[in-house]
């Protein structure tokens, strides 16, 4: 195996660490070098995986290898997918794979015209329960999909939220609440192969989380999107109060969920259940159980975010030694990505419908390839949006003098503190 290993490198040593881990024998890959701005962190991984080291990504570029995983900051994904894929590198990218629809357009042409591997590495789908949950839906036993609920919403306390987010202008207090809408809807396209074609979004305000941190962004929403079957998706996030990582569907034949409470952070369990006028033949009224991996559970059940930092370069490797894409391609990572940007502009509208692009159609991706719209302060200029409801506003200072204090005591020493 040591002679045709994958070899990889990867961008940000913060998150990037665990697929610096996964880049392993047991995926037929191996880390060969890192790229981040942060040296003393940079150093000390470098050491750490034995790897050559980098700050400046061109020159990373030049390193000999063949892939590239991105986990560095969530709106600087595409334009470092661009550069990775024209130097003739496969890459799987962190959420989200793109945060302005021109940068959709520019990533879709790119993968198609050098016919490169790109992967979305979003980990979520790979849950065991989500997976269970895919293997029961290709049964036909619950019939297609009519409704469905996804929720990924992650509150943090204030000290953490400010750790995470150092300095007033970091992405993490700037995005609006519909952007990191993939952890809720990527595992819904992958259990029932279907995709967004209309989104409307309502936007949640919380000012009792929201002035004890930094952020000027809203904490939750609520997006609907229509599919391309007909159904319904109802997605629920971001950092309101009250933890939920969950997923249901509604059938034609039946329902099936993750138990409440359990998610990949407990034993959770999937539950299935059909109306007794309604029953597929040899089907239960009712069942609940705690599902199996299909397979490499071992190693599965170690990695982190419920084994989806397992599976996701396992799925990266076997698409670049086949040479055929991903389930989550160039086309699924930008359409769901983009999801949360076109309901920010539903948000924005009081939830208004808005058509999705087709990133597969080139006369429909004309009509977005200068669609710059974009929410993040270094892009602030005439028509672009704010990160809330509330419009543009500053940090509250009961946040702010306390991010100050969090932030000092770190060693963070950037100009927006």
């Amino acid at each position: 195996m040591s002679d045709d290993r994958i070899r990889v490198g990867v961008i940000g040593v913060g998150r990037g660490r665990s697929f610096a881990g996964g880049a392993s024998d047991t995926v037929g890959m191996k880390l060969v070098a890192l790229c981040d701005q942060w040296e003393e962190k940079l150093t000390e991984a470098g050491e750490q995986f034995g790897v050559a080291t980098y700050t400046d990504y061109d020159e990373f570029l030049q390193h000999d290898m063949d892939a590239v995983v991105l986990a560095n900051y969530f709106h600087e994904h595409a334009p470092f997918a661009i550069k990775a894929l024209r130097a003739g590198k496969h890459v799987m990218s962190e959420t989200a794979a793109n945060t302005t629809l021109a940068e959709g357009v520019e990533l879709c042409r790119v993968v198609e015209e050098t016919g490169l591997i790109y992967m979305f590495a979003e980990n979520y789908p790979y849950t065991v329960f989500n997976q269970e949950m895919r293997r029961v839906y290709r049964t036909g036993e619950i019939g297609a999909v009519t409704y469905a609920e996804g929720e990924y919403n992650h509150p943090m306390s204030p000290d953490a939220r400010l750790r995470i987010a150092p300095g007033h202008r970091h992405w993490r207090n700037w995005i609006p609440s519909t952007y990191y809408c993939t952890h809720a809807l990527a595992p819904l396209m992958y259990i029932t192969d279907t995709m967004p074609k209309r989104i409307n979004a309502l936007s949640i305000s919380c000012p009792t989380a929201e002035q004890q941190v930094t952020a000027v962004g809203d904490s939750g929403s609520v997006i609907l999107c229509r599919m391309d079957n007909g159904a319904v998706f109802r997605l629920f996030g971001l950092v309101l109060p009250g933890h939920s990582n969950w997923y249901r569907l509604h059938g034609d034949q039946g329902a099936m969920e993750i138990t409440r409470g359990g998610g990949y952070y407990g034993p959770g369990q999937v539950r299935i259940w059909h109306e007794d006028w309604n029953m597929p033949e040899g089907a239960e009224t009712e069942r609940v159980y705690t599902p199996e991996w299909p397979e490499h559970g071992e190693l599965a059940s170690q990695a982190g975010h419920g084994g989806g930092d397992f599976w996701t370069p396992f799925h990266f490797a076997n698409a670049i030694r086949s040479g055929e894409a991903p389930f989550l391609d160039v086309y699924r990572g930008v359409a769901m990505s983009s999801v949360g940007i076109v309901a920010w502009k539903s948000a924005l509208e009081e939830g208004v419908p808005l058509d999705m692009p087709d990133f597969h159609d080139e006369s429909n991706r004309k009509l977005f390839e200068n669609d710059h719209w974009s929410p993040w302060p270094q892009d602030a200029g005439p028509g672009q949006p704010p990160p809330s409801i509330h419009g543009f506003r500053d940090p509250h200072p009961t946040g702010l003098a306390h991010g100050r204090e969090v932030w000092k005591e770190m060693g963070y020493t950037g100009e927006d503190i």
